[in-house]
């Protein structure tokens, strides 16, 4: 069995812009957590910014990752999907701390709806959310959450890795001689004197 080598590289770009059909029952901050695969039964967790359940729920907030990977890595993606929870969070602190956040609504969008859309890109998407019996009330429709997703495919990381050797061959050590005839030697020598006199 051979070892995989990079083949693709990857961007997502992720907004997160708005939400409706939230009314609180009590005040506090909302914000949108989401989880992102990672393989092998792993996902990252990340959070938008909080903002008052007394005011709009609007974000307005962008995300940009970017990976490398195998093809497989891609086609394991592509099989996933990128989960959203809507999250309520009393800004009343108790015992000096703040309490845990609760889920108001879920939602989830497959990876393979946004690598099929045109352009690799889905824009202002409402995305319904399961509402959680809580803190909503339950007069209103269901939480929905709006977004947007964009895949940007770069250059392989082999194509990369290539440009970045060519460069190497090309600019030496990457230090630039510069007017007294200095090359990367002397300058890890002055680092090191500077660095010596701090002390």
């Amino acid at each position: 069995m051979g070892v995989s080598h990079f083949h693709s590289s990857l961007r997502c770009e992720l907004r997160i812009f708005q939400a409706k059909n939230i009314e609180p029952k009590s005040p506090g901050n909302l914000f949108v957590r989401y989880y992102l695969s990672v393989g092998n039964n792993k996902r990252i967790q990340l959070n938008s910014h909080e903002i008052s359940s007394k005011s709009e729920p609007i974000w307005n907030e962008s995300f940009s990752l970017e990976c490398s990977g195998a093809d497989e890595s891609v086609d394991y993606l592509k099989q996933q999907t990128l989960v959203f929870e809507l999250r309520w969070r009393s800004t009343v602190p108790v015992l000096g701390k703040m309490g845990k956040s609760q889920l108001l609504g879920r939602a989830e969008m497959p990876w393979h709806a946004v690598f099929e859309s045109p352009n690799m890109e889905i824009e202002k998407h409402w995305l319904p959310m399961d509402s959680t019996n809580g803190r909503v009330l339950q007069s209103l429709k269901p939480p929905s959450l709006q977004i947007s997703m964009k895949l940007v495919r770069g250059p392989s990381f082999v194509e990369t890795e290539k440009k970045k050797n060519k460069r190497k061959e090309r600019d030496g050590c990457g230090c630039k001689d510069i007017g007294g005839g200095y090359n990367c030697a002397d300058y890890e020598l002055f680092a090191l004197a500077a660095a010596m006199e701090a002390l």
